[in-house]
Parts: C-alpha cells; sequence; structure tokens
C-alpha cells in the first residue's frame, strides 16, 4: 500500500505548527511521504521548520496573516506540489470553508468530509443530531437563544443550574455556569461576545449572537471517547479518555482509561459514540465528548471534536495505534482492521508556558530544555533550548506521556518524569503538575472537572 498512498498523498502539506505539526511529521516521514511545513516569521527556528523535508513562510507571527490564513497556505500547498494537507487541530482544522477549498483545489483533506464539520461545528445543530439519533443529551435548548429574555425564558424551564456557552467554536471558550436570573445574565453576556468573535455557521444568518443553554451537572467528569470512521461505512471506537482536569474549562491532564466510570457505563458511552458517528457519516479520526455524572453514574453528549485531539497520545499508548497514521490511510481511501482493545494505564501532562498558581500565559526565551527519557516516557514538543516562545499562540510547549502496566504505575512514572523534566526561562506549570501528582483526589482516582478549582480555592 506504500506506493498507492505515495501516490495519492504525498507530499503532504501540515497546515500548523509546533507539536502537532512536528508529531505529524514523524508519522507522514515514516510512512515514506514527503512533509511540508508552513510557518510564521514568529516561528522560523522552531523544530518543526527543520524537521519537514521542505519548508515554506506564509506571513508574520499573526495567526490571521499566517496560520489562519487559507489563502496563503493553499497557496504553499500549489507551490510545493503537495498532495494532501494534514490540519492538526485548532486554526483551520475545523474550518468546513477550508477544508472544501483544498478538494476543490484537487488536494487530499486528511479528515471528515466538510459537511459533517459543518454540522457537529454548531454545538445546537450537534446536540439535535446527536438526540435524534438516540445519544444521551442534557436538558437545553434546541434552537439558537439570542437574546437575554429568551435565556432567562429557558432557564426557568431548563432549571438552575444552567451551563451557557457559544454555539459555535470550540475548547471551553465563552462557557460559564449560571445559578439564578443575575448569573445568568453575566454568563449570557460572556457567552453572547465569543460568539460574536466566532461568527460560526450558527450565527451568520440569525439576528444576534448564537448561544446554547443546557442543564449544568453539579459533579461531573469530562469522558471523551475516540472514533475512527472509515471509507466502508465502519465506525469503531478505540475507547475513551478523562479528560476532567480543567482550569477554566481547558484541559490540563488528560488519562486513559478513565478511573471514573464503570464498564458498564464504558460500553454504553462506546456504543453511544459509534452511534453518534453514524449519525453524521464520519470519516476518519473524531471525538465524542461526553459529561459523566459522577453520581448517577450516567452520560451526556457534550459536543464532537471533528479533527485530531490534543490529547490523542494516551489512545495511542494503550492501544498501540498510530492515529495519524490511520487518518493518513483512511483519507488515502483504506479501511483498515482495526483492534480496539486497551491495556495498561497512560496519563498526558500539558506542559505549558504559564503561571503554575493563576495559570495565566508567561512566554519568554527557553534557556534550558531537558526532556525526561525512560521506559514508558514519551514526549511530543514544539520546542528545544533557544526557542523562545511568543505570545501569538496556545502556550502549549510540550505533553508529557506516561504509560504503566497500571494507574499506579502510571502515576510513580509520572512523578519521576515531572520532576525530571527541567525547563528554565517562560514560566511553566510543571510544578502544578507535580502538586497534582500528589493531590488524594487524583492518586485515588476520585476527581472531578472542579478539582483544580478546589486546589487554587
Amino acid at each position: 500500500m506504500g506506493g498507492v498512498l505515495i501516490e495519492t498523498l504525498g507530499p503532504v502539506l501540515i497546515a500548523n505548527r509546533g507539536e502537532i505539526a512536528r508529531r505529524i511529521i514523524r508519522t507522514v516521514k515514516r510512512m515514506g511521504l514527503r512533509a511540508v511545513a508552513v510557518y510564521s516569521e514568529a516561528d522560523a527556528d522552531l523544530p518543526f521548520v527543520r524537521e519537514a523535508d521542505e519548508a515554506v513562510l506564509i506571513g508574520p507571527a499573526n495567526p490571521a496573516q499566517s496560520y489562519l490564513d487559507a489563502g496563503k497556505v493553499l497557496e504553499a500547498a500549489r507551490a510545493t506540489g503537495a498532495k494532501a494537507i494534514h490540519p492538526g487541530y485548532g486554526f483551520l482544522a475545523e474550518n468546513a470553508a477550508f477544508a472544501r477549498a483544498v478538494i476543490d483545489a484537487g488536494m487530499v483533506w486528511i479528515g471528515p468530509a466538510p459537511a459533517a464539520i459543518d454540522r457537529m461545528g454548531d454545538k445546537i445543530n450537534a446536540r439535535n443530531l446527536m438526540e435524534d439519533a438516540g445519544v444521551p443529551v442534557a436538558a437545553g435548548t434546541r434552537e439558537p437563544v439570542t437574546d437575554l429574555s429568551l435565556a432567562l425564558k429557558a432557564a426557568e424551564v431548563i432549571g438552575y443550574p444552567v451551563m451557557v456557552k457559544t454555539a459555535g467554536g470550540g475548547g471551553g471558550i465563552g462557557m460559564s455556569v449560571a445559578y439564578d436570573d443575575e448569573g445568568l445574565a453575566k454568563a449570557f453576556e460572556q457567552a453572547a461576545r465569543a460568539a460574536a468573535r466566532f461568527a460560526g455557521p450558527a450565527g451568520d444568518a440569525l439576528d444576534g449572537p448564537a448561544v446554547l443553554l443546557e442543564r449544568y451537572i453539579e459533579r461531573a467528569r469530562h469522558v471523551e471517547v475516540q472514533i475512527l470512521g472509515l471509507p466502508d461505512g465502519r465506525v469503531v471506537a478505540l475507547g475513551e479518555r478523562d479528560c476532567s482536569v480543567q482550569r477554566r474549562h481547558q484541559k490540563v491532564v488528560e488519562e486513559s482509561p478513565s478511573p471514573g466510570i464503570t464498564a458498564e457505563l464504558r460500553e454504553r458511552m462506546l456504543a453511544a459514540a459509534v452511534r453518534a458517528g453514524q449519525a453524521v457519516g464520519y470519516l476518519g479520526a473524531g471525538t465524542v465528548e461526553c459529561l459523566v455524572d459522577v453520581d448517577r453514574q450516567d452520560f451526556v453528549f457534550l459536543e464532537m471534536n471533528t479533527r485530531l485531539q490534543v490529547e490523542h497520545p494516551v489512545t495511542e499508548l494503550v492501544t498501540g495505534l498510530d492515529l495519524v497514521e490511520l487518518q493518513l490511510r483512511v483519507a488515502a481511501g483504506e479501511s483498515p482492521e482495526v483492534r480496539a482493545a486497551a491495556e495498561g494505564h497512560a496519563i498526558e501532562f500539558r506542559v505549558y508556558a504559564e503561571d503554575p498558581t493563576r495559570f495565566f500565559p508567561g512566554p519568554g526565551r527557553i534557556a534550558v530544555w531537558e526532556e525526561p527519557s525512560g521506559d514508558g516516557v514519551r514526549v511530543d514538543s514544539g520546542y528545544e533550548a533557544g526557542n523562545t516562545v511568543t505570545p501569538f499562540y496556545d502556550p502549549l510547549m510540550a505533553k508529557l506521556c506516561v504509560y504503566g502496566d497500571s494507574r499506579d504505575d502510571a502515576l510513580e512514572k509520572g512523578r519521576k518524569a515531572v520532576a525530571q523534566f527541567a525547563v528554565e526561562g517562560p514560566k511553566n506549570n510543571l510544578p502544578f503538575c507535580a502538586e497534582l501528582l500528589e493531590n488524594a483526589e487524583f492518586v485515588t482516582g476520585d476527581y472531578d472537572t472542579g478539582l483544580v478549582a478546589r486546589m487554587r480555592a
């Protein structure tokens, strides 16, 4: 199949930067394909630029003039003879218009069909579609809420507390919880501002920014299922990841399998995720995110990410699969047989250039960068000593992943690896990771999405 892959996909342009570009380049080159990188002026010295077979400067540091400029990315693809584009995550990864432009240009889009991106990119649309497909959803609004008076009426029906979020966009931006009418007014204003910035599909034809209200689960875990849609129509579930360690609704640590769900609940979640993928004719790697009610051991659909997740390495570690390779093979028309059985336990720590107490970004030049190594340790990094973490992009510097035969084994490897990871220059959250690894709730696995807030209370 190698020859067909090369003929169909090579060269592959990676429309991203940092650690994810570097990680994709690694698999692309291992499969015998040429890797093309695009980069901004601010990223010229980063490792991914050097490690690509070819790299094209596409603009200044401002992402709107570089990584988010679809025209410049396509121009670079044409200039280098790229036959396929892998978007990574973030930037243009869930932009259906960009996916269509790639396909219209005669290139292979390494991702789901643009129609699937559209359908799942609007949280209200996605929520309604999932409910109609028999996937559990929380009580909430089936139509966009465009003004506060409608929001107050909806909250009266749903019942407080309610989660208020933008209908478009992802990653927890614009989300907040309201416990009464006054709190809802503030939360709605915040979400409306974020919705206006996104101007996503749900807001384009509306009189106001589109906001979604859902019943808030007080004690919840954030658990997601990795799926893979195949050209022959099958959708396979590749296990779950627990993403409950979050600050400001942003993930910090992920693990697989989840220590907080029963085997029976796991089976129900995997089956629901498969139904979700089938409902949209999903192709390639995607993630069905859910909220688990810890007390009731039940779950509801949260959203679907139509791309590779930041935390995909934990699934790779427990399954032995290379999800980027599977993305490439599916994009080339293959329907590989995939072993879905997971073994052992994996944990990922996102290493950010940020204050470990308040979690504010702390960019700067890296004076020391020494990665840990050893059995069961994997580091996906975007930087090295001498590089500068700039304020223009997400402050994620690396993902430190550990794998063990059991969760206790993985925790112990995590403690050693965090202690060995030396970063000097920018502020970083490694001290927080060390603190977390001694936290009683996290160590026992009996935690929820409020863990970090309690640690910082």
